[in-house]
């Protein structure tokens, strides 16, 4: 083979490769953000009815690989002590020691070990999550990613929701009140409620 002809299969080569969607060559990293994001759940209270809350400060990277997205992978971190309810005397009774203990533990952690996708493109992410000291494994139901946007100010977006219900029990948060009629102050069935906003992460960023 001529070198006039190595010469240019290596070029072809070179033009053939820059052609490839970056989406096909590598997973995708994305950061949370969690000003557009929403971390909140649900108890029941009094028997009566629930109330709703939620954490202010959380961080959290996902990695996605649209080629196999059993391959993903998330990591994140909420901040125990951001915990609101709308009322200030309730979270401080949340953080203290009848509930989370945020002196003790600080920080709420979820981290994935398998993802599984169903027919309709929606996941199964499940994970090890550890809150007041007890780690337990849960599984989050994902909606399907969205599809990547630019924003008005040049970063890419993509978004999901995702649910979960957890019993409060198996992480030791057990306080609670009987009541004079029949049942209890706080319901043991937590449901989880997500609503994540990414942006993404680009290289050497």
């Amino acid at each position: 083979m001529s070198a006039l002809m190595k010469k240019l299969i290596i070029n072809l080569m070179v033009a053939l490769s820059t052609m490839v969607s970056p989406a096909l060559v590598a997973a995708s990293t994305w950061s949370i953000d969690a000003s557009h994001s929403t971390v909140a759940f649900k108890i029941r209270h009094l028997m009566v009815s629930n109330v709703t809350g939620g954490f202010n400060k959380y961080t959290g990277v996902v990695e996605i690989d649209d080629r196999d997205v059993t391959k993903s992978k998330v990591n994140v971190t909420i901040d125990a002590n951001s915990i609101n309810t709308n009322e200030p005397k309730r979270d401080e009774h949340l953080r203290s020691a009848d509930f989370f203990d945020t002196a003790r533990y600080p920080t709420i952690t979820f981290a994935s070990k398998r993802w599984a996708v169903g027919t309709n493109g929606a996941m199964k992410v499940t994970g090890n999550l550890t809150m007041h000291g007890v780690t337990r494994e849960v599984a989050l139901n994902v909606e399907p990613f969205s599809n990547e946007v630019r924003d008005p100010w040049g970063h890419i977006r993509r978004g999901t929701s995702a649910s979960a219900v957890i019993n409060r029990q198996d992480f030791g948060i057990n306080w609670n009140k009987s009541l004079d009629a029949g049942g209890v102050t706080v319901g043991d069935e937590v449901n989880v409620m997500l609503e994540i906003e990414m942006i993404r992460n680009l290289p050497g960023k």
